[in-house]
């Protein structure tokens, strides 16, 4: 068992090797590292305010003063962009993390046990997977209320399938290892056996769902938003931002007020995309990079 920790030890090192060697995905951490800096950091080196209206100044384009102009009401787009990727973020990570509280567990009770959990835990997943996803969050978000919480609690409530089917057909595998028969044979508990054996050797791929349910949580999120069951104005969201494209005079004279938010999305969601790739690469000693 000790030469099977130094050899999970080994292959974490390589992993990170492999990452780091896969340039598009090295170069899209970074870019996202950057971008959540300049999120976090931004609003209060230049005392931005997404909030406030400025008189006689409804959408104004760029300026000295503005440097994405204003909106509608004479709020500084160039500030709710950056308080809306706070907003936009969030929802994506806490959403893809409560779906991996959820789903990692029930996929690990899954793949261990047999008979009555395995058929309960994988029939619940075929009856949430069989339910067209955007219908049940907008009715979820309506019932609940239109908010940023809201939008979390359902996101991850119904992203946890994809969770459970990995970790459940990853621990199939792993439960017939050499390693997890012999701490078996010393007579380690079930609970021992799933949380210090099994589990750590299942969640490799876990960590790659996690960072493509993060991008799908962001898309999700500005889609609620852009159809008006998301997060609310005058909270700024990218999604709600790119709502204003859908008067023509917006989107054909104020380009300001939604193509910058639509570009920071798209980079965004690209770039989660391409270190979930890299991840994929890096974890996969298969996959040439």
């Amino acid at each position: 068992m000790k030469n099977h920790a130094k050899a999970r030890n080994v292959f974490f090192r390589d992993a990170v090797g492999r990452f780091v060697r896969h340039r598009v995905a090295m170069v899209s951490l970074v870019v996202l590292v950057l971008e959540i800096l300049a999120i976090l950091l931004l609003p209060s080196i230049m005392d931005l305010d997404p909030y406030t209206s400025t008189p006689g100044k409804f959408n104004a384009p760029p300026d000295g003063q503005f440097l994405l102009g204003t909106d509608s009401v004479g709020r500084d787009v160039f500030a709710r962009i950056v308080y809306g990727g706070r907003v936009s973020l969030s929802v994506g990570f806490i959403a893809a993390t409560i779906g991996a509280l959820i789903g990692v567990p029930l996929g690990l009770l899954a793949g261990f046990y047999d008979g009555l959990v395995r058929s309960v835990i994988m029939r619940l997943v075929d009856i949430f997977m069989s339910f067209p996803a955007l219908v049940i969050q907008m009715v979820l978000v309506t019932v609940l209320g239109a908010s940023a919480r809201s939008l979390m609690l359902v996101l991850g409530f119904l992203g946890w399938t994809g969770y459970t089917r990995l970790v459940y057909s990853k621990v199939l595998s792993v439960r017939e290892e050499v390693y997890v028969e012999a701490a078996r044979s010393t007579g380690a508990p079930n609970r021992m056996l799933m949380v210090k054996y099994i589990l750590p050797n299942a969640m490799a791929p876990v960590f790659v769902t996690f960072s493509f349910a993060v991008a799908g949580n962001i898309l999700a999120e500005s889609g609620l938003s852009f159809l008006g069951l998301g997060v609310q104005i005058p909270t700024p969201t990218w999604g709600n931002m790119i709502r204003d494209a859908q008067t023509l005079s917006t989107l054909m004279l104020r380009p300001w007020a939604w193509i910058p938010a639509g570009i920071v999305l798209v980079v965004t969601v690209v770039c989660i995309n391409f270190v979930g790739d890299g991840l994929r690469a890096a974890l996969d000693p298969k996959i040439k990079i």
